[in-house]
């Protein structure tokens, strides 16, 4: 199972092993969050959802190629359109909410960095196992002169419990290496290299797979966890005001 379209850019794939699904953004590229991308991860969970092995003994973990693990809002392709702004913002909290709504548990192996939006793409995942020596964690809203979306922050507040914490990730833009998001609760686990980060994930995906829980209660218990989430992602108040900075800050 690959999300291969013929004649176009393969942005993502996804690909059973056993009981665990691996969705894997493709390339050497910054993976940056654009309607395309999001459409083809999307597409993937779609497809996934339609195996019939889907709501039963089965995870999902999310990885990708190169140095980025996804470095966020593709501002370059938005080039300050309120509309195409709109539009990937909107994608995007689509795209969290299939993954909240995924009927089965969700690992994000975290092989570089993740960057504001992209940081919200990995925290939309169950558990976040990260690579030790390569990549940060990094909201870098502050340095870029951009204000922080509602649902980013009630999503953070799912994540990481304590104030202090969000302080330094929101207020500071810090760049959170794996140790750092490891004592802050953020990262579940801490490895070394690519290959150690992602069999580290497979791991924790079998351990979960063994516990052998009904698909459609897990997701729904998440939707109850992450019920403040769910209402924040229906909308994001600053798209229009991101619209006459965005291109001076790419």
């Amino acid at each position: 199972m690959e999300d291969k379209k013929h004649g176009e850019e393969q942005l993502c794939t996804l690909e059973k092993r056993g009981n665990l699904f691996f969705l894997t953004l493709t390339g050497a590229g910054e993976h940056r969050l654009n309607p395309n991308l999001i459409s083809s991860l999307r597409s993937a969970l779609s497809r996934l959802q339609s195996d019939p092995s889907a709501s039963s003994a089965s995870a999902l973990i999310t990885t990708a190629h190169g140095k980025f693990f996804s470095n966020g809002f593709d501002l370059d392709w938005a080039q300050s359109s309120e509309p195409r702004l709109q539009l990937m913002s909107s994608s995007l909290r689509s795209l969290v909410h299939d993954l909240i709504c995924l009927p089965m548990p969700t690992i994000a192996a975290v092989t570089g960095h993740a960057s504001a939006a992209g940081m919200m793409l990995a925290l939309s995942h169950d558990y976040v196992v990260m690579r030790r020596d390569r990549g940060f964690l990094y909201m870098s809203e502050v340095d870029i002169g951009l204000v922080i979306p509602n649902w980013f922050m009630a999503l953070m507040r799912s994540k990481i419990g304590d104030p202090r914490a969000r302080r330094e990730a929101v207020m500071r833009a810090a760049k959170l290496t794996a140790e750092d998001g490891v004592r802050i609760g953020v990262v579940d686990s801490a490895h070394d290299g690519a290959e150690a980060t992602v069999a580290a994930a497979a791991e924790l995906g079998e351990a979960l797979v063994a516990r052998k829980w009904d698909g459609h209660v897990y997701a729904g218990n998440r939707r109850v966890v992450l019920r403040e989430v769910l209402e924040a992602v229906r909308y994001d108040e600053t798209v229009t005001k991101v619209a006459d900075k965005a291109g001076s800050k790419l």
